[in-house]
């Protein structure tokens, strides 16, 4: 600590003059340079609340109604009217929110890299939308600017599907699913030709990609949830919607047939809040919003787009199905909605929701595994221009003592519930110095990628075990609050480890829990349970402290 505190002054530099050049390491080194598919991998997905139609006419309402809420969303972003956000008083940067329309993640060879296609003299006017593994260009605009009516969309997904029925198609999407070497090879063996480069440009270019999927197979009310989302996060599976996506996009929305719905962006470009806002939004915009009778001018067809699928190209295809359904098989996804109270409860006990719900993540896996391991949170660095995110350690010397005390029938109530609240405490103090740019994961980043680029030796604590065993977060965690009813996911970022992320709403909380079927050591279902006696265990002690006293 000591050593670091000693090198943060010359990170002071990075941190406050050219926040470029750390956001840009850090996409680098989180995102572009990474080689695993982004599915699953690095794409979160989010589950909106279940929609009740059951049929094709309402599929293609709300598809049509959410379409007209992004591009009045995107009006916001195209005239700046965006409103700023604030933390504490002070302004947010706003950057990400123009990164997220108009832009798609390309795979090469060793490094991909995201291009943003707004930034050109005639921005690009059209979204895709996919259809039984078939893509198609929809013209958003009229030919006066203004953006086409819920109305005349519907009309247009309409005919969309209606010449997309045919389901013995090449799903070419499930391409960008595959490992990114293996997808590099593939995408420059596609886009030789020029048909294939055509059409590929175009969903690149695309303001964004709606995905409608055909109903996935029936199930329980109980798992309903944890199925829809893993179709947000990977599509199901070759046999199901995996074809019907185009991973590299930065925001896919995806409509189902049988009214699950969602979206999965690609998380280069973004962190989950300003993605969730915009869901938000639309969802706000959906339920405002009427089905118009307007006066129907003809519309072009939409144009289909073409792939010309040569045998090595196909072979390409059989082996991304593979890997696909290898990969949908080893995710678990236990989605938790936690009932018994809100961020009311911790509120009324003067307690920091976010950092209530951690020590709760801690419980839990304390009594799950008897110790404590490497925890990651998510924090927020908007305070920063341009910034990305810091990593709020979760565990700490009195996280570790809360939890082997809230178990020992040797401790009073008024001790545990001391020793939660001291917890707490240091937690919100991680927190708050996280956001203002004094955590350590980024500034040890600026040094590992100053030493990199200077060609200088890689200082020692880099080589250092307890460096490597510091960084296996076991527990990657994140809190995306929305207004509305939904539920983040990502998987875990170690293969032994879970994926955790929660929206916490007035009175309930949604979770989503994921881990790979491959480790013996973990198992999601077990672990939402733990953290759901958790949760309701440090209710009760809180009340019964609050009534002796």
């Amino acid at each position: 600590i000591t050593y670091f505190y000693g090198i943060q002054n010359t990170l002071e530099l990075y941190f406050n003059t050219t926040h470029k050049i750390l956001s840009d390491w850090w996409m680098q080194s989180a995102y572009l340079d990474s080689r695993m598919p982004v599915a699953m991998y690095t794409s979160p997905g989010v589950v909106l609340p279940k929609m009740h139609f059951q049929d094709r006419q309402g599929q293609m309402r709300f598809a049509a109604k959410l379409i007209a809420g992004v591009l009045d969303f995107k009006s916001m972003i195209d005239s700046e009217t965006l409103p700023v956000e604030y933390l504490g008083g002070k302004p947010l940067c706003m950057d990400q929110y123009y990164q997220v329309l108009t832009s798609c993640r390309i795979p090469g060879p060793k490094r991909d890299v995201v291009v943003n296609y707004a930034i050109g003299k005639t921005p690009p006017s059209h979204i895709t939308v996919v259809h039984n593994f078939q893509f198609f260009v929809l013209d958003v605009y009229n030919s006066d600017g203004s953006p086409l009516t819920v109305d005349q969309i519907y009309v247009q997904l309409e005919k969309i599907w209606n010449s997309s029925l045919q389901t013995n198609k090449e799903p070419v999407g499930i391409l960008t699913s595959n490992h990114r070497n293996t997808w590099g090879k593939a995408y420059n063996n596609l886009i030789k030709d020029k048909t294939n480069k055509e059409s590929v440009r175009a969903i690149q270019k695309s303001i964004f990609t709606v995905c409608l999927d055909a109903p996935m197979p029936r199930v329980s009310d109980e798992m309903y949830h944890n199925k829809v989302a893993a179709q947000m996060l990977h599509g199901g599976g070759s046999r199901w919607n995996s074809g019907n996506r185009w991973f590299d996009k930065t925001l896919q929305f995806i409509v189902g047939e049988d009214g699950s719905c969602g979206l999965t962006y690609e998380h280069a470009p973004a962190e989950g809040p300003p993605i969730v806002f915009l869901v938000d939004h639309v969802v706000d915009y959906m339920k405002r919003t009427e089905m118009v009778r307007t006066p129907m001018i003809p519309l072009p067809m939409p144009q289909k787009l073409r792939f010309n699928i040569t045998p090595e190209i196909k072979k390409d295809i059989e082996k991304a199905k593979q890997n696909m359904n290898i990969m949908a098989h080893e995710l678990d996804v236990r989605v938790l909605n936690f009932t018994h109270y809100g961020r009311k409860f911790p509120k009324s006990h003067k307690m920091s929701p976010d950092a209530f719900i951690q020590m709760a993540l801690q419980l839990a896996y304390y009594r799950m595994y008897q110790t404590c391991c490497p925890t990651y949170e998510s924090a927020s660095l908007r305070m920063f221009r341009l910034g990305r995110t810091e990593a709020v350690r979760s565990t700490t010397t009195e996280s570790l003592q809360f939890t082997k005390a809230m178990d020992d029938p040797s401790k009073h109530n008024s001790e545990k519930a001391a020793l939660l609240e001291k917890a707490i405490k240091v937690h919100r103090e991680h927190t708050h110095m996280a956001i203002h740019g004094q955590g350590i994961e980024r500034h040890m980043l600026g040094l590992k990628m100053m030493a990199i680029e200077d060609l200088t030796s890689l200082p020692e604590i880099f080589m250092d075990t307890s460096f490597a065993v510091a960084a296996h977060f076991n527990l990657y965690t994140s809190q995306v609050g929305s207004k509305t009813d939904c539920v983040m996911c990502f998987g875990p970022m170690v293969p032994d480890g879970y994926g955790i992320c929660y929206n916490p709403m007035d009175d309930h909380i949604n979770f989503a829990v994921t881990a790979f079927n491959s480790c013996e050591e973990t198992n999601a279902t077990k672990l939402s349970q733990f953290l759901e006696d958790s949760l309701l265990d440090m209710k009760t002690l809180l009340e019964q402290v609050s009534k002796t006293q």
